[in-house]
């Protein structure tokens, strides 16, 4: 079974000034992580760790897709997504959040699990509306969708104008129609 492990980046033992790491992200870490946003998906991610005098700068680049719910037909699409992030790290006595883009570590533990970081860096390179391309939406999905958004009813047009208009509504249309 497949953990969370790999993502554990021992910065206290980095031998070396400038670390490179790169991970396939793929549905199995969604899994791991149990996210409400998103679960499938597909990334490449370049990771360059440059250790620095107090701090560690580490340095994202994610390229990819993840599966969405398109906003208009409700059917799964990919989105892809594409993103280059920074986040500090500093030791500090124990962990905390430090800012934006800045994150304090236990020194006496010296490690750092960046899986939720990716996670996370996805998921804020996700746009907001997520629609299919003109023309892939599920046929029958937008079919539906127009005819609510043109206020018909899943039945016929013959069965709405078989029931008469109140004439109250047309005398309102008229006091409207006079201002």
């Amino acid at each position: 079974m497949a953990t969370l492990e790999q993502y554990i980046i021992d910065l206290k033992a980095m031998q070396e000034d400038a670390v490179h790491l790169e991970y396939i992200v793929d549905d199995s870490f969604f899994a791991l992580l149990e996210t409400s946003e998103f679960q499938k998906g597909n990334a490449h991610v370049s990771l360059d760790i440059k250790k620095q005098a107090d701090s560690f700068e580490m340095n994202f680049l994610i390229d990819g897709h993840v599966i969405v719910i398109c906003d208009r037909c409700l059917d799964e699409m990919e989105q892809e997504i594409s993103s280059a992030d920074r986040l500090l790290v500093k030791f500090g006595s124990e962990y905390a959040d430090g800012g934006d883009d800045v994150v304090i570590i236990p020194e006496d533990e010296g490690t750092i699990n960046v899986a939720w970081f990716i996670y996370e860096f996805m998921a804020l390179a996700v746009p907001m509306r997520h629609v299919h391309p003109d023309g892939e939406c599920n046929p029958e999905m937008m079919k539906k969708l127009s005819a609510h958004l043109s206020g018909e009813s899943e039945n016929t047009l013959e069965e709405t104008e078989e029931k008469p208009i109140d004439p109250r509504w047309n005398d309102l249309k008229n006091l409207l129609d006079n201002n």
